[in-house]
C-alpha cells in the first residue's frame, strides 16, 4: 500500500494465498520468479518492472521465534534473495527485522511516522538513495503484559495472542492499516507509512535514470 500511495503500480507475489491483498496478486513461489530474471531470458523485459521489494521469511532472524519455536528449522532465505536481486537493473529493497543479517542501509521505526507501533524494520536498497531520518526517541513502554505485570502505554506489540496487546481494530490504526480484516496477516506486515517513504524516494531514482 505504501508503494501504491508513492506512485507506483503494485504486482505482490506470494507462496500462499492472500485474498485481502489489494493489488494484482500473483501465487508463486518469489524466488522462482527472481530466478526467471537470470539472464538469458529476464522476465521483467515483459512485465518492465521498474524496482522490486522483496522481504524474505523473517522467523530464521526473530529473535521472538528463536525463543518460542527451538527446535524447529526455518528456511535462511536472505541470501538466495539477495544473489537474484542483484540480476535486476533497477533498483531494490530487501527488508527484515531486527536480527537480521542484512546491510542495514535503512533503519525505520513506527515513532518516526507518528504511529502507535514501534516496528523496527531494516531495509538493504540497491540502485538508489533513500535518506535514513533520525531516530525519534520513544515516547514510553509497549502495553501489555511482561511476568504478571501490566503495563500501559502508547504502543501496541502487534504480534501474538498474549494479554494486554489490544483488539484488531487496535492493530489496525497502530498500523495505518484499515483493509485487512485478520490479525496474522497485521502481524506479518509492515506500516504503509515505512514503504511510502522508500517509495517517494524510488520513484525519483527511477526517473533519474530515465
Amino acid at each position: 500500500m505504501g508503494y501504491h500511495r508513492a506512485g507506483f503500480d503494485v504486482i505482490g507475489v506470494d507462496i500462499e494465498p492472500q485474498p485481502n491483498y489489494p493489488f494484482e496478486f500473483i501465487q508463486a513461489d518469489a524466488l522462482e520468479i527472481l530466478r526467471r530474471g537470470v539472464p538469458p531470458t529476464p522476465w521483467w523485459k515483459s512485465l518492465s518492472p521498474m524496482a522490486i521489494h522483496a522481504s524474505p521469511p523473517c522467523q530464521a532472524s526473530c529473535n521472538l521465534s528463536k525463543g518460542t519455536n527451538k527446535g524447529r528449522e526455518y528456511p535462511q532465505l536472505i541470501p538466495p534473495t539477495r544473489s537474484l536481486l542483484a540480476h535486476f537493473p533497477g533498483p531494490t529493497v530487501m527488508e527484515n527485522v531486527q536480527g537480521s543479517k542484512l546491510r542495514r542501509d535503512l533503519t525505520l521505526c513506527g515513532e518516526m511516522f507518528g504511529l502507535a507501533v514501534i516496528r523496527h524494520r531494516y531495509f538493504e536498497i540497491n540502485k538508489a538513495l533513500v535518506l535514513q531520518p533520525p531516530h525519534v526517541p520513544h515516547r514510553g513502554r509497549v502495553a501489555g503484559y511482561r511476568h504478571g505485570i501490566v503495563y500501559e502505554g502508547p504502543y501496541y506489540a502487534v504480534y501474538g495472542d498474549g494479554g494486554g496487546k489490544g483488539d484488531i481494530e487496535d492493530w489496525r490504526r497502530a498500523m495505518g492499516i484499515d483493509w485487512m480484516q485478520d490479525k496474522r496477516e497485521i502481524a506479518e506486515s509492515i506500516p504503509p507509512a515505512f514503504t511510502e517513504y522508500i517509495g517517494a524516494q524510488l520513484i525519483e531514482a527511477v526517473k533519474q535514470a530515465a
